[in-house]
């Protein structure tokens, strides 16, 4: 990096996770004095939800999501709708995740399925966006998101330039991270170089999913500047252009105002 770039927003992190406990408020302080003028953190439960709930109340550049993530099912609510649906009357909270399917790991199919569908309708009902996870499970999360058509964000997404362009026929944004920066990411640098510039967001993932030459380190919003830098070199444009680009795309998808 040889400049200081500014105007970045982090369109999905979890500053809640404890690889972040030892130092949260201190980073969390310091973040807009490098750049970052919001950051999106994501829900995977509503106890995740409360807690980032006092964080975008503490800090005015933080916004934060409700929802159940495919990985935190066990023991889910009756009622766990009407838990999310709380949450979006809160002015910060801006959109129904993180949810989605992840079939890498060894949770059942059938309730993955049934809680992405109901979430989907509230996020309908509610007229709000939906933070998609998708691991190993692109066949069936299109196959719902077809369904539903909701707005919203395809998070860490991972898939083809074709996949990606079906998600932009549904009217959908994909956000990208640090994976554009490793070696071997073709599927991401083609994705990066293709995408709709006004569909692209930029995100960390944080703690997680850290660009090079931070790969395998905890990850913060700091270091959207790389990925930037990465998308901005294989579109052919200014890095600081398409920061400004993507945090408007941010403000407009997540209705975010200035």
């Amino acid at each position: 990096m040889t400049r200081t770039l500014k105007n970045i927003f982090d369109a999905h992190c979890h500053y809640d996770d404890d690889w972040f406990d030892e130092d949260r408020e201190e980073l969390l302080k310091a973040l807009p004095d490098y750049g970052v003028v919001g950051a999106i953190c994501n829900a995977v439960d509503l106890l995740s939800a409360e807690v980032i709930k006092d964080y975008a109340e503490e800090y005015p550049y933080i916004y934060y999501t409700a929802g159940f993530h495919p990985e935190n099912l066990e023991n889910i609510p009756e009622n766990y709708r009407e838990g999310i649906a709380r949450f979006l009357n809160h002015k910060k909270c801006v959109a129904i995740g993180e949810i989605g399917l992840d079939y890498h790991w060894d949770i059942p199919k059938d309730l993955q399925l049934r809680v992405f569908e109901e979430q989907l309708i509230l996020a309908k009902e509610l007229d709000v966006p939906v933070v998609v996870h998708d691991r190993e499970a692109h066949g069936d999360t299109m196959e719902l998101l077809r369904k539903y058509k909701p707005k919203g964000l395809m998070h860490c997404f991972s898939g083809s330039v074709e996949l990606m362009r079906e998600v932009m026929k549904l009217g959908m944004s994909i956000s990208l991270g640090g994976v554009v920066t490793f070696k071997n990411a073709r599927h991401s640098v083609d994705c990066a170089r293709e995408v709709p510039v006004d569909r692209l967001l930029l995100e960390t993932d944080a703690p997680y999913m850290s660009p090079v030459p931070f790969r395998g380190k905890r990850n913060d919003s700091r270091n959207i500047a790389y990925v930037a830098e990465k998308i901005a070199e294989v579109r052919g444009m200014d890095a600081q252009e398409l920061l400004d680009i993507t945090a408007e795309n941010t403000k407009k998808l997540f209705n975010i105002g200035d």
